[in-house]
């Protein structure tokens, strides 16, 4: 069975740190938000087509929202589909 995940927040965007290794905050859907250790927020999506999994990059945060980051996961998950 799918995993639930609670959706992120902006507020919890913009507390979270850089840590000694890279981590992930997930908002469900596959988006997810890369915190690397010099504290740059990157989206990235994780998604699977043709049998494979594949991850694509949707920018930096904040120079992409939270709300432009879900619709870019909507509209790739749209093309997907067809």
């Amino acid at each position: 069975m799918a995993r639930i995940t609670k959706p992120l927040t902006d507020t919890e965007i913009k507390k979270a740190k850089p840590k000694d290794k890279p981590y992930k905050l997930f908002d469900g859907g596959g988006l997810y938000l890369l915190i690397n250790k010099n504290g740059k927020k990157r989206w990235v999506i994780d998604f699977s087509f043709l049998k494979k999994r594949n991850s694509l990059g949707l920018g930096n945060y904040p120079d992409v929202s939270l709300r432009e980051a879900r619709a870019l996961r909507e509209d790739i998950k749209k093309k997907k589909r067809k």
